[in-house]
């Protein structure tokens, strides 16, 4: 009863605490750590010791999953390189690194200072990421560190478990080597058949139920085999998440995908901030322990403040030349541009450390030498980190000036891909067309498509002088349709006159159309932020077409005042400089033009918007 009531508080505080600190615009981590250091010296607050078990089997594969299944397996191909000179290389560069100031400074085993070393190298994605998307981190930076994030945990842990076999005698180089080459390929291996029989199994189910449930069991399908086998855990469920992930539109249904993103999203938010808030919790008696130890106070302070140091000086040091290699290696054949120092700058400095380095800390062996002390680096490290860096890595971007992505840019993007897949639906759609089909449903497909794609464009345009769009009022005024609808429901409910079952299967038609109206994101108003033509490859109308015409009514349509109608946004012909109304409005007058002359390409004359289209190949650009 005391374990239910302790975890449902601790649960219920992590949750609070974290909606306080997204509300201050303050980096969740952090509250939750600081929030757990203040809660451990209030006298009502029992000890907390933590169950390295539990991090390792409990909390690590659910955490290392959600972050796989999200990422991209195309940008982690695109930045494997750069990936592997952070979460290999600059692992056990840290690693050595720290080991050397440890063993000098507390004349502990070398193979033990190498464990410690091990335990503080990994940095968390989880602080670096909350701060990035609070902040407006540049989308690459955080691509990649959330890509070091994946395989970075597991480096360190084939470290940690290296040395804690060398410490107790059983070392040898060639041994070493041996098990983490093992630990490698075979968590790699066993992740790949793990992902493989899932897959199948999900090609098989359709109840989106039973495919979250499946959805759940996932990482620990992939982490129990690969740690019996003595492989890599943390490796296998990477690799599962990745493959998973990347195959989930094609081997689950639209239901399952949307069913599984919310809970896993889910079990990510409630275990991340229920970890940080116990990492808080325990550094008053982990404090305590190691002044306590007979270790001399100045050289415990001292070491604490040297692996803080180290940890943060040896980052720097490994990231900027790694990263120009990694240019030079990966991108530059590509014609890609060498990168700025300010971006590689963001990274060193976004090395904040979290649950892992937690987790090996309590994975020392109890007979360690200085144990009390060096469970304090590790603590010290942890909490420096998240202090140090969590706090001034807002200021070190805005210092930059680097510039997070932009919501007009994705709007753009978006309505492009969407306007592509709307091309491709209405041509499926025309060859589907039986002779028996009713016209009437045809022209509903036709309408409900196209009104999306137009819904995507509308975001786009900044006139002042049109407040309201089509789609912004059809959402408005179906969801008005959609609440009345539904207290009519719940009327009949509440009277008793019909089945639970039927009233049931009516709200959740209700719910479900009201999830899938459209609600495209607002662009960004920055006045700054122009919106340009992308790459024209593939297009030779694109490349021809000049990006400048002199318009022939810049701020009006010809055809809309002639017919008395209003328009959402402007385009010109890049042909003659003839201005019309985009096809979101009343008139059309845009492809109407296009129509009649063939002229392939428009631009936008909306303020800020410098991007063009080509009605023959239907591509942006």
């Amino acid at each position: 009863m005391h374990l239910a009531v302790g975890l449902v508080v601790l649960v219920a505080v992590a949750v609070a605490l974290a909606a306080l600190a997204r509300r201050l615009g303050i980096a969740e981590p952090l509250v939750l750590t600081v929030a757990g250091i203040v809660a451990s010296y209030l006298p009502f607050v029992p000890r907390v010791d933590v169950n390295p078990e539990i991090v390792m089997l409990g909390l690590l594969p659910p955490l290392v999953y959600t972050a796989a299944i999200s990422t991209s397996l195309v940008e982690f191909r695109a930045k494997k390189i750069s990936i592997a000179l952070l979460s290999v290389g600059l692992v056990l560069f840290t690693t050595f690194a720290v080991a050397v100031v440890v063993w000098r400074l507390l004349a502990v085993p070398f193979a033990t200072a190498v464990a410690i070393g091990a335990v503080v190298s990994p940095p968390d994605s989880v602080a670096a990421t909350a701060v990035a998307r609070r902040v407006g981190m540049p989308r690459r930076i955080v691509t990649l560190l959330e890509g070091e994030a994946l395989f970075n945990d597991a480096t360190a842990l084939v470290a940690l478990r290296t040395a804690i076999a060398a410490s107790a005698g059983a070392f040898s180089i060639w041994q070493a080597g041996g098990n983490f080459v093992w630990a490698t390929a075979g968590g790699a291996a066993i992740g790949v058949l793990a992902a493989g029989v899932l897959a199948v199994l999900r090609r098989r189910i359709t109840d989106p139920i039973l495919d979250t449930s499946l959805s759940l069991l996932a990482p620990f399908a992939a982490y129990l085999p690969a740690e019996a086998a003595h492989a890599s855990g943390v490796i296998a469920v990477v690799v599962c998440g990745l493959i998973l992930g990347q195959g989930a539109p094609v081997w689950q249904s639209a239901a399952s995908r949307i069913a599984e993103r919310t809970n896993w999203r889910t079990i990510q938010f409630i275990l991340e901030s229920a970890v940080f808030l116990l990492m808080g919790l325990e550094v008053r008696h982990i404090l305590e322990e190691a002044w306590n130890s007979g270790l001399d106070h100045g050289t415990l302070i001292a070491t604490c403040a040297a692996v803080l140091a180290t940890v943060v000086v040896a980052r720097v040091v490994w990231v900027f030349p790694s990263t120009y290699f990694a240019w030079f290696v990966e991108s530059r054949p590509r014609g890609k541009p060498k990168p700025a120092w300010t971006s590689p700058a963001v990274v060193a400095w976004a090395g904040m450390r979290g649950v892992v380095t937690l987790a090996g800390a309590l994975l020392l062996p109890t007979d360690t030498r200085e144990l009390a002390t060096l469970k304090l680096l590790a603590l010290v490290v942890v909490g420096g980190t998240l202090l140090l860096q969590g706090i001034s890595l807002p200021g070190l971007i805005r210092l930059l000036r680097l510039r997070g992505p932009s919501r007009a840019e994705d709007a753009l993007q978006q309505a492009n891909l969407l306007q592509q897949a709307t091309a491709a639906g209405l041509v499926a759609l025309e060859s589907e067309i039986a002779p028996e089909t009713p016209p009437e449903v045809v022209a509903t497909l036709r309408d409900r498509v196209e009104r999306r794609a137009h819904a995507a464009w509308e975001q786009l345009g900044r006139a002042e002088s049109v407040r309201v769009t089509p789609s912004g009022e059809y959402r408005r005024l179906r969801l008005a349709m959609l609440r009345a609808e539904r207290e009519t429901v719940l009327r009949v409910r509440d009277s008793g006159i019909m089945d639970h079952e039927v009233l049931e299967h009516v709200m959740a038609a209700l719910d479900l159309e009201e999830s899938t109206i459209d609600r495209v994101a607002e662009a960004d108003d920055n006045p700054d932020d122009t919106l340009r033509s992308p790459a024209t490859a593939g297009c030779d109308h694109l490349r021809e077409a000049p990006h400048l015409s002199l318009p022939e009514l810049p701020d009006s349509c010809a055809e809309c005042l002639a017919e008395g109608l209003t328009w959402v946004h402007l385009r010109m012909c890049l042909t003659c400089g003839h201005v019309a109304c985009c096809d979101s409005s009343a008139g059309n007058h845009a492809t109407r033009h296009y129509r009649s002359t063939g002229h392939p390409v428009m631009r936008s004359v909306e303020p800020g918007e410098k991007w063009r289209w080509c009605y023959v190949d239907e591509i942006l650009g």
